[in-house]
């Protein structure tokens, strides 16, 4: 196998393009990961308005989470 030599700016632009087509390509990909992102931080923002600091027992979760 033949190394090459690349320099580091050769290098970044390679990489920003090919990061340029996957996001042209697969739109998808950047869709599920903002959606992903967006859902994480409505999960982090309801545990933190949900914490009174009160004890709540696994069977009362496991209730509310089957209704």
């Amino acid at each position: 196998m033949e190394s090459m030599n690349v320099s580091k700016s050769e290098l970044k632009k390679l990489i920003e393009e090919a990061m340029i087509n996957v996001l042209i390509e697969r739109k998808d990909l950047l869709e599920d990961a903002v959606a992903e992102a967006i859902i994480d931080m409505n999960l982090a923002l309801s545990i933190e308005a949900g914490d009174t600091g009160e004890y709540v027992s696994e069977k009362e979760i496991m209730a509310k989470l089957r209704n």
